[in-house]
This record gives C-alpha cells, sequence and structure tokens, in this order.
C-alpha cells in the first residue's frame, strides 16, 4: 500500500479518521432521529470487508487513529470480526489507536472481546442518571443495561468517557449529578452543546436548547473552574474542577474553535467522505471500492483527490446540511 502521507492544501497532515460502520441504531433519541426512521438497504451500505479496505487504505496513507461510530457501531452484525481486521494494524504498530463511540446498549456483551483486541477507550453517550427520563429520551432504551455495559468496560480495563449532550428543561438539574458520578466512577465528561436549529422539531430544539456558558457558569457556583488548555486533537475545549481534579470538556459545535489544526475526516456507512464536518462537500468512496475489488489503486486517488479538497475551516450552515438532525450527536463523536 502506498505510503505517502495525506496532506491537505493547508498542510495538515490527515492523521485521523471516524468511520461510520451502520446507519441503524437501538435507541431513537429524541434529538438525534425519528421515531420511525427508514434505514438504507443493505446493498447501499458498505459491507465489512469494504470497510477493512477503506479503512487499511487510510491507514497506509497516515492515519494513526480510527474511530467507530454509527448509528450504534456494536449492532451491525458481525461488527467483532471488523475489530479483529483492524486489530492487525495496531499489532503492525501502523495504527495507534482504535476506539468507538457507543450508546453502551450492547457494551456488556461486546467489553472483554473489544479489550482483548486492542481498544483502550470508548465514548459513551449519556444524557440522564434518571432512568424515566433515559427511556423518554430514547424511546426505546432502558438506563440499566448502559450502566451494566459501562461497568463491564471498566472491568474490562477501558478507558470511559461519558458524553452528555446539554438539554435545558430536561438534564439541567442533573448537571451535579453527572459530575459526582462521573468523579466517583472515575470517568472523564465532555458536554456537548445541543444545535438550536435542524431539520427535526425547530420549536422543541430551540426549548432544548442550553448554551454551555450557562452550564459552566453553574459549575462555577459549587467549583473552581480552571483552564487546562489541553487539545485532543478535536473540538473539545477542557477545564479542570480545582477541588476534584476532574477534567471536563465542552463541545460547542457552532463555534470555529479546532479548525486550524484540523486532521480527521470522516467516513459514512455508504462510502461517503466527507472532509469537513461543516460542509456538504463529499466523496464517494463506494463507486471505486466496488467497481475494482482487486485493486485499491483507484480507491486511494478518489481519497487523494478528496483531501486535496478540504477546505480550511467550517461555517456550520445547517439550513442546508442534509443530516443537520444528527449534528449534535456527530459531534460528540469527533470528541478525542
Amino acid at each position: 500500500m502506498e505510503t505517502a502521507p495525506l496532506i491537505d492544501p493547508f498542510a495538515r497532515p490527515i492523521t485521523y479518521l471516524r468511520v461510520s460502520v451502520t446507519d441503524r441504531c437501538d435507541f431513537r433519541c429524541s434529538y438525534c432521529m425519528a421515531e420511525h426512521m427508514q434505514f438504507l438497504p443493505k446493498k447501499e451500505l458498505l459491507t465489512l470487508e469494504e470497510l477493512d479496505r477503506l479503512c487499511t487504505g487510510f491507514i497506509g496513507l497516515g492515519v494513526r487513529k480510527l474511530r467507530v461510530t454509527g448509528g450504534e457501531p456494536l449492532v451491525r452484525r458481525g461488527i467483532l470480526s471488523f475489530f479483529t481486521a483492524m486489530a492487525r494494524h495496531l499489532e503492525t504498530g501502523a495504527l495507534d489507536e482504535l476506539t468507538l463511540t457507543t450508546n453502551g446498549s450492547q457494551l456488556a456483551r461486546f467489553a472483554d472481546d473489544l479489550a482483548a483486541l486492542g481498544v483502550r477507550r470508548v465514548n459513551v453517550s449519556l444524557d440522564t442518571l434518571d432512568a424515566t427520563k433515559f427511556a423518554e429520551i430514547t424511546r426505546w432504551g432502558r438506563l440499566e443495561p448502559v450502566l451494566e455495559g459501562i461497568r463491564a468496560a471498566t472491568r474490562a480495563g477501558l478507558r470511559v468517557k461519558i458524553n452528555t449532550v446539554a438539554l435545558k428543561g430536561f438534564n439541567e438539574d442533573e448537571l451535579f449529578a453527572l459530575v459526582d458520578w462521573c468523579g466517583a466512577e472515575g470517568h472523564d465528561l465532555t458536554f456537548i452543546e445541543v444545535m438550536p436549529m435542524g431539520e427535526m422539531g425547530e420549536e422543541q430544539r430551540l426549548e432544548q436548547y442550553w448554551p454551555l456558558t450557562d452550564l459552566r457558569a453553574r459549575l462555577a457556583e459549587r467549583f473552581t473552574v480552571t483552564e487546562t488548555g489541553e487539545r485532543s486533537g478535536g473540538p473539545a475545549r477542557y477545564v479542570r474542577l480545582t477541588e476534584t481534579g476532574q477534567r471536563l470538556g465542552f463541545i460547542t459545535p457552532l463555534s470555529h474553535n479546532f479548525c486550524e489544526s484540523c486532521n480527521r475526516v470522516r467516513v459514512t456507512c455508504t462510502g461517503e467522505l466527507f472532509m469537513c464536518l461543516g460542509q456538504e462537500d463529499s466523496a464517494d468512496l463506494r463507486a471505486p471500492l466496488r467497481a475494482r475489488p482487486d485493486d485499491d489503486a483507484a480507491l486511494i486517488a478518489a481519497i487523494r483527490a478528496a483531501i486535496a479538497r478540504k477546505p480550511k475551516g467550517h461555517d456550520f450552515d445547517y439550513s442546508r446540511a442534509h443530516v443537520s438532525g444528527q449534528m449534535s450527536r456527530h459531534m460528540s463523536h469527533t470528541g478525542g
């Protein structure tokens, strides 16, 4: 495989790939997707073998960190075979980190296997510790299996980072409970600002908008909140709570606070490569994957041509974004 690294037009090496392995999820979080989703026909999704070829191509071009996302990645049938395939790149040293973002519902089943394959960290999306509210916001989910999944991940030696979407009128009253729980359990915690716009229920979205400036001010009523200057290579800005030593992250998707160092791209489960989360420009990688199954030259050429179009920054014009309804959780997928 070709080894000349991927460098975008602004001299940024592309070292981080976020790949969706499915559009399906066993939850229907109200700010993320409709309750009765029409999922893609199976033939449109990349097979696990195609995902292996695609990710291996990126790794050959210098990607050092691979984050697996969905939908919910662990509901994809046979997903462990994909993690097994990617683990070979950890073993050779070509890949530094293999990780995933999950809703936690299947973690109890997979945590030991993931740890054995070299996964060291997982991001778990969790917006409330109240079982009734959890069922309400996820529509189909139950809290206890998620908490058991998190416990299983910890027992398996996985570091857990909790991603919490800040929702006015929903989890405002749990701010300190979430911080205290994460502190007691040893989990990092990142708060994500919900998009105040999008195609899925404008009125509800505006009502749910809880600016992280307000959330942080509320934290400061109880804790000494200190900027750290730490960066994980993602959009999160980090603070430390002096009294507990905890690190908290804040992701405000509408701000332009990480473009200058953006080293990442994402690929959808249909093989669409997005060079920037905040712009619609994309490249079709499924066509070259399927046109020449035994020759990756066309795939590599398509990846290079796409990276040559990576913009300097984003504008986050969600009135144009086709995936606006899922942007809040997509931003959580970017966090370190």
